[in-house]
């Protein structure tokens, strides 16, 4: 069987990227074609590893990132985009083509092979958007956008939440998957006294919540330290380090991009999520397979469709920084809570496990 992702690049550390890669590399282990079209690849190196049987197509159209798609700089792209995939597509011969970005590959391929089964995969949450006043231009636009999606064969979500907000019957729900070893669990007396945060800059993140958080509970703790890996918006960032230089808030670091959160994992006692709006993070899949306990908002949709909260870790009321902060600080205190959470999250994870949500995917791709 021979499957195509398209998607802009993986050359960004993200996600969308790793799940992608997680996929790709299970899917070329287990004898499928795969084949991976980007856009704007750069001649750059993957961020995630990508199995050497893959076959890996850029169309160099190269769009401006730093732009809207739809400004005309972008937008004069456009044919090239579409007949570089039409021709590309037309060699590979797929039976099955998955589209999981935001670019024009949404709108151009259940038109461009109509024969052939088509899936979008959604990483976002729709909440905010559902719910935000529409004007008669965004009413357009999702006219448009639902008109393309009725196209697909499948409109894949990552959890059930999610199927409300999409007025088509071609829903399927595939969370995303996490690989689960022995080589995970680590002594938990080695942890140290550091809460983890990651994610790219970006307002959703809401790491000024963190921040102030942690504001308010920063002087009874000197010995801990909040560590938040990522990068993205440098001017977003720029402020954030102003709040934390302007309130004189120690032991909370911002330390960049990371190939190694991983070990990072392994080494701290608490992950913190504090964003307004999550669909399914894998870095909360990722700390409940290292031990690692979570204190999160209850972001729409996914930290309560993955923590079980008060087994694996805490979820708190979305937006309420001071409960958040009385949440951590009950927990910097807690070690054997802390203890009891680590071990069911290595429990609890199992249900996420890499074979039983890649079993999902072949049995859609099989009907």
């Amino acid at each position: 069987m021979k499957i195509v992702y398209c998607t802009d690049q993986v050359y960004l550390h993200g996600g969308i990227e790793k799940v992608m890669a997680q996929k790709i590399n299970y899917l070329v282990n287990n004898g499928y074609e795969v084949h991976l079209i980007t856009t704007e690849q750069k001649g750059k190196p993957f961020c995630y590893h990508m199995n050497d049987e893959l076959h890996h197509h850029d169309l160099e159209v190269n769009y401006d990132r730093k732009q809207s798609y739809f400004t005309f700089s972008n937008f004069k792209k456009i044919p090239t985009h579409f007949l570089r995939l039409k021709r590309k597509l037309k060699e590979i011969n797929p039976d099955i083509i998955i589209v999981c970005n935001y670019t024009f590959d949404f709108y151009f391929v259940p038109i461009l092979e109509k024969k052939v089964k088509t899936i979008r995969e959604y990483h976002a949450s729709r909440y905010y958007t559902s719910r935000e006043k529409k004007s008669t231009l965004k009413k357009i636009k999702e006219t448009f956008i639902n008109f393309f999606e009725k196209k697909y064969t499948s409109i894949v979500v990552l959890n059930k939440d999610e199927e409300k907000y999409y007025n088509t019957n071609n829903i399927k729900v595939i969370p995303n998957s996490i690989e689960v070893t022995e080589e995970n669990k680590v002594d938990f007396a080695k942890r140290e006294k550091i809460i983890l945060a990651a994610g790219r800059i970006a307002p959703v993140k809401q790491f000024d919540h963190l921040i102030r958080a942690w504001e308010k509970v920063y002087n009874k703790y000197p010995d801990w330290n909040v560590h938040i890996y990522g990068e993205g918006d440098l001017g977003l960032k720029r402020k954030l380090e102003n709040i934390i230089v302007e309130k004189k808030i120690k032991n909370i670091h911002f330390k960049g991009v990371t190939n190694q959160l991983n070990e990072k994992m392994n080494i701290a006692s608490l992950y913190a999520l504090t964003s307004s709006t999550e669909c399914f993070p894998m870095v909360l899949l990722e700390s409940l397979s290292h031990g690692l306990p979570i204190l999160s908002y209850k972001s729409p949709h996914g930290p309560e469709n993955i923590i079980t909260d008060n087994e694996d870790g805490i979820l708190v009321e979305l937006n309420n920084i001071n409960e958040f902060a009385l949440r951590l600080e009950r927990l910097i205190n807690n070690k054997e809570k802390r203890k009891e959470y680590s071990k069911k999250g290595y429990e609890n994870i199992k249900r996420f496990e890499e074979v039983t949500i890649m079993k999902k995917w072949e049995q859609l791709f099989n009907s």
